[in-house]
């Protein structure tokens, strides 16, 4: 029979007239967050939904037509299915939140977030880590707020890729297409015809046709180029997410950049806010300004029309992160598009100018395309605003546009079913108070039993998940019964309940995994300790061109294999959304172990702690703004300055100080009630203090509040009167620019060096202006008192100098000003340009001081 051929027939089932919307529910993200519509498909046939990987588009092709019979005529799922369907068409039906109406007039604006991945659910795997995870956070609180708000992306047929881990700890890479009709996405179509957008690339135009996917409220458009009109290699552009090699990578970034802006186009559809989350959807700045270009704009005009309504979200501390292309790579490109939008190279390739030699800079494109920044926590705030520094070279760090927003978690996502049951019994408006720190004190009035027997059964729930994933792997790649017998004793042990301890992240070096590592002997007393054991749980991908990232993968599988170590180290192999959700419920600590400051913001602690699991980590991103001395534990980073082999072993130091001395005893510190009460009061800290300041709605609203509304603003001025603004702003920067080097400040006569309290302090500054007018520049004078240690602008008291008098060719400008402290203080004094129409007051980046 081994020449024989065999092949797939799939018969898929009818679905009855009573169940008929199904389809709907299934096709729609919704499902992503809502655990009763996914419930549905787990009560018809829960092997099933398993075996399709939780997709329950795939889910209803497979399933037996006696269990959808079956199904109808049930009485208790019939009414659960209609509980469900209430449920969805009054989320449907609901009003955008008086709060976004507030700032945002729904019929009138659009905000259009771009982004190289979405991370849903695990169903519709176009997402590798973090970035989509957040993105898809973003567009589920966007429709959780009645946002007005479009998404935009490429459709990957392959994804990111599927892991698995062999007998030697390798990583092997393995890819699996996804038919579009399995996922949870329809083919857009204009008059019976899909829809395809054009890109010019090098010797030819790229076709892709869009998909559109549902999310509650709103649509993700996704572009696909695996169309007949392509070549079979354009056509395969779209089909891995972060694969390929450069030419790939730029080409992709093309694709959803240009592309992207012209799908909306084509669609009808007028963002008044265009986001631009991280570098990678950056070419949507070319796009935009030839679309003005054709109004009759010259190109800076156009470029100030355009980056007046754009926000630049930045993600990465680290130098790797940021796509940064050749000049030749870049040129070779983006030559065709160029030449048929009317664009000068040297003018784009400016716009990309990076700071590490001559090459072309996705984020600084991104940055000097828009005119609203952000890093994703204080930390990263900070450090982007330092990286970023050269694009506005004479303004201090600390004031130059990069703002932070912290990132936050969609809640209904990432919460456990048992907790959202317990809330809805303990305090029914939990949903609508997501943002009110006061309203989640209720947490302390939940019975600590009851709050430690939900914790248990969660956590039960992961020991079994994990023992069948650490059998089926270690079955695959042939080992022993009793070998894994040994390995999940521990977790599914009845005799004890053991602490367990979860990491579980991108396996990059810089995020250390390896750190609890520096100690073995002590680790080990530590872990295998018979009165207070410990079980540390791995997972997570590193990149396939990422060796020594996979090398950390390999050193904890070997650990892990090691007779001392057996059963209290695991190694997860291909960390996904279910596999998330299982772990960030079910762990009691979660460890995150950064190199500082290279955390930009690290959102799955803030899931681990919502489901009351307490931090172990690094002040680091989110966490250096959470933490709160009562609600987990903290690591306090060394000095940059010093050597990093110290830092390790000092920051090693303190997590198994903390391990041993803090975290173990506190959790085994059990009473005749069989549990910690001083552990489940800090885990109650945790859930309360935590969830309402990190959710993705309390996000979202601060991107409404401080950049979606100021950038609709921005945007309609700039561009009433056929743009009218938009030129003067255009030719007042160029006059700007043209004058400045010439620009100095200075100071006749020293002021007066001693005063009482409460007298005034007369101030006279000469400026050269070098043709400029008063009305040009702002002169101001930075009042810092000495004692505070801290003589940054943001600590001063601020001054202005108002012009007084030309003399002989000189401005000369003056205030008097009263010290608001008594005591030492540092004044200066400086000057900068400034307009009416500046987004920021210092975005062109030019300062003189006295």
């Amino acid at each position: 029979m081994d020449n024989v051929t065999e092949f797939k027939l799939e018969a898929q089932p009818l679905i009855p007239e009573p169940l008929i919307r199904l389809r709907e529910l299934a096709n729609d993200l919704f499902y992503s967050w809502d655990y009763g519509l996914r419930s549905l498909f787990i009560r018809m046939d829960a092997n099933l939904w398993e075996r399709v990987e939780h997709n329950p588009k795939l889910f209803l092709r497979r399933v037996a037509q006696s269990r959808l019979d079956q199904a109808a005529e049930d009485r208790a799922f019939l009414a659960e299915y209609r509980r469900v369907l209430s449920d969805y068409d009054f989320y449907l039906e609901s009003e955008p939140r008086a709060e976004v109406t507030e700032k945002l007039d729904p019929t009138t604006t659009l905000v259009a977030y771009f982004c190289a991945e979405f991370g849903f659910h695990e169903s519709f795997p176009i997402y590798s880590g973090g970035l989509g995870i957040l993105a898809g956070d973003h567009c589920k609180a966007a429709s959780d707020l009645g946002l007005p708000f479009v998404a935009v992306g490429l459709l990957y047929q392959q994804g990111y890729f599927i892991q698995s881990i062999d007998p030697q700890g390798r990583q092997i890479a393995l890819y699996q297409t996804h038919p579009s009709d399995e996922l949870p996405i329809t083919l857009v179509e204009q008059n019976g015809t899909p829809l395809h957008v054009s890109v010019a690339f090098p010797g030819r135009e790229i076709q892709a046709c869009v998909w559109e996917a549902r999310i509650g409220h709103i649509r993700l458009y996704l572009l696909d180029t695996n169309v007949s009109e392509n070549s079979p290699e354009d056509r395969e552009l779209t089909l891995q997410l972060y694969g390929g090699d450069e030419t790939t990578r730029i080409s992709q970034e093309m694709l959803l950049g240009i592309g992207g802006a012209r799908a909306l186009e084509a669609l009808g559809l007028n963002p008044t806010v265009w986001h631009i989350n991280e570098g990678h959807a950056a070419f949507q700045i070319l796009e935009r300004c030839r679309r003005a270009m054709t109004t009759g704009l010259d190109f800076e005009a156009a470029l100030e029309l355009v980056a007046g309504c754009t926000l630049f979200t930045t993600h990465t501390p680290v130098a790797a992160g940021h796509d940064i292309f050749s000049r030749g790579l870049t040129h070779h490109n983006l030559d065709n598009y160029l030449q048929e939008s009317g664009l000068d190279f040297e003018k784009v390739f400016a716009l990309g100018a990076s700071s590490a030699g001559d090459a072309f800079n996705m984020t600084s494109l991104g940055l000097r395309g828009s005119r609203f920044h952000n890093g994703v926590s204080r930390i990263h705030g900070g450090v982007a605003s330092q990286m970023e520094q050269h694009l506005w070279p004479q303004v201090p760090a600390e004031e130059n546009p990069i703002e932070y927003i912290t990132n936050g978690v969609h809640v209904s996502t990432f919460l456990a079913p048992e907790w959202t049951r317990l809330f809805d019994m303990e305090a029914p408006t939990w949903r609508s108070n997501l943002r009110d720190p006061d309203f989640w004190e209720f947490v302390d009035r939940i019975p600590d039993h009851q709050f430690w027997t939900v914790h248990q059964s969660l956590k039960q729930q992961m020991a079994e998940s994990i023992s069948r994933r650490v059998a089926r792997q270690h079955a695959r790649n042939g080992t022993g019964h009793t070998v894994t017998d040994t390995m999940t004793r521990q977790l599914l042990s009845t005799d004890r309940d053991t602490l367990v301890i979860g990491f579980a992240r991108r396996f990059a070096t810089y995020k250390r995994a390896t750190l609890i590592f520096s100690d073995l002997d002590r680790l080990q007393r530590l872990l295998t300790n018979p009165d207070r054991p410990v079980v540390l749980v791995f997972a997570g991908k590193a990149h396939p061109r990422d060796n020594p990232g996979q090398q950390l993968i390999k050193v904890i599988h070997d650990l892990s294999m090691e007779r001392e170590f057996m059963g209290h180290i695991l190694l997860l192999e291909n960390y996904d959304q279910a596999m998330a959700r299982r772990l960030l419920a079910g762990v009691d600590v979660w460890l995150n172990t950064p190199e500082y400051p290279r955390e930009a913001s690290g959102t799955s602690g803030e899931k681990a702690a919502l489901n009351g699991a307490l931090n172990l980590s690094i002040l680091d991103g989110w966490w250096g703004e959470g933490y709160d001395g009562h609600n987990g534990w903290a690591i306090t980073p060394r000095d940059m300055e010093l050597d990093a082999e110290f830092r390790n072993e000092e920051e090693a130091r303190d997590l198994l100080d903390l391990l041993e001395f803090e975290v173990t005893p506190l959790y085994y510190e059990r009473a005749h009630q069989g549990y910690s009460r001083g552990w489940v009061e800090r885990s109650k800290a945790s859930m309360k203090t935590v969830t309402p300041r990190f959710n993705s709605e309390r996000m979202v609203m601060d991107y409404t509040t401080r950049f979606y509304q100021a950038a609709t603003e921005q945007g309609v001025q700039l561009a009433a009167d056929e743009g009218r603004l938009a030129r003067e702003l255009a030719q007042w920067k160029q006059k700007i620019r043209a004058a400045w080097p010439g620009v100095s400040l200075t100071m006749p006569e020293c002021p007066e060096v001693k005063c009482r309290h409460g007298e005034k302090i007369p101030l006279m500054v000469s400026a050269n202006l070098n043709g400029l007018g008063p009305e040009d520049v702002r002169v101001e004078c930075l009042l810092t008192p000495d004692g505070t240690g801290n003589s940054e602008p943001d600590a001063a008291t601020r001054f202005r100098l108002d012009f007084a008098k030309e003399n002989d060719g000189m401005m000369e400008f003056s205030a008097s000003i009263t010290p608001s402290y008594a005591g030492l203080q540092t004044l200066r004094l400086r000057m900068y340009p400034v307009h009416q129409a500046l987004s920021h007051p210092l975005e062109m980046g030019f300062m003189v001081w006295v």
